[in-house]
């Protein structure tokens, strides 16, 4: 959980603005109360984003969840990870030089893209029909999979979706307003099975504690806080779970500049620097290049 002093927002933003990349402060990245701060120096304030607009103020805003590999906020405050870093990469080509990062829940990033709360969604905010009905999404960037965090030694065996439903008394924790939660919700778990949590390191907590047998995330983001958590197993990917897969999201208002940044990224997609990126978060760029928005918003929930 992000906590700051007034001393040390100001000592982040010095820091990340040197590297392009400054993480908006008052955000917490365990906040589940839905509220997100609006960025006076938004570019979308006032109306849709154009390409103008963004290089007047120089910088896009984006929401992330800090859940890496997909996003992270660093030791100095910096924002990271694999979307960030492509969209740093594309908005630089396009002559936007800084990308500000607003930590927010995943529930609460549609409604703020809509209400002009920051310009883009970068956060693995996986597609699937009720938000590709919502926003605009570029070209994917990242393909991943999906796994459970259980006990060590998976006492319960719960390998696939399947199990889960099979067994009304197993408990599965996701993340509110997630691409998981509308897994269970389309595989139609029994009331009580879903429990809902506000970030990653209570889902796995909740594990830990028994209060959940599991739980359901992408599988390169359960390892991750297998590393640094400890605590649990991670399961081989989930074969009857539904291939994920996101890229940067804008409001259907801001059309034009999506049309220029998917044009741009898609000519980005194509060099060695898209390859090193997504290889350095453990993400396959070939499947990015392989899949396509029409497949990955066909995805129900």
């Amino acid at each position: 959980m992000l906590h700051t002093s007034k001393r040390a927002i100001l000592a982040t933003r010095l820091t990340a603005a040197a590297t392009g990349l400054v993480v908006l402060a008052g955000m917490s990245a365990c906040s589940t109360t839905g509220k997100a701060p609006t960025s006076a120096a938004s570019p979308s304030s006032g109306g849709g984003l154009t390409v103008d607009k963004a290089k007047q103020t120089g910088s896009l805003n984006i929401a992330i969840g800090n859940e890496p590999p997909y996003t992270k906020i660093d030791g100095s405050g910096a924002v990271t990870g694999a979307e960030p870093d492509v969209v740093r990469a594309v908005a630089q080509r396009m002559g936007i030089k800084t990308v500000k990062g607003t930590v927010t829940p995943y529930d609460s990033m549609i409604p703020g893209l809509k209400a002009g709360r920051w310009d883009v969604v970068a956060a693995g905010l996986f597609m699937k029909q009720s938000r590709c009905s919502q926003v605009i999404y570029t070209s994917p960037v990242i393909v991943s999979t999906e796994s459970f965090g259980v006990a060590p030694g998976n006492p319960k065996k719960i390998l696939t979706v399947a199990d889960v439903i099979k067994n009304p008394k197993i408990k599965v924790a996701v993340l509110k307003g997630s691409f998981e939660e509308g897994i269970l919700d389309g595989a139609k778990a029994a009331d009580g099975q879903k429990v809902l949590v506000g970030d990653a390191q209570t889902g796995v907590e909740t594990v830990k504690s028994g209060r959940a047998d599991a739980f359901l995330l992408p599988t390169l983001s359960l390892k991750s806080l297998k590393e640094s958590a400890g605590g649990i197993d991670v399961t081989a990917p989930i074969p009857d779970a539904p291939k994920t897969g996101s890229g940067a999201a804008f409001a259907t208002t801001s059309k034009p500049f999506a049309d220029a940044y998917n044009a741009e990224l898609e000519k980005f997609k194509k060099t060695p620097e898209f390859d090193q990126i997504l290889k350095k978060w453990g993400f396959d760029p070939d499947a990015a290049r392989h899949a396509t928005v029409t497949e990955l918003c066909k995805n129900k929930g």
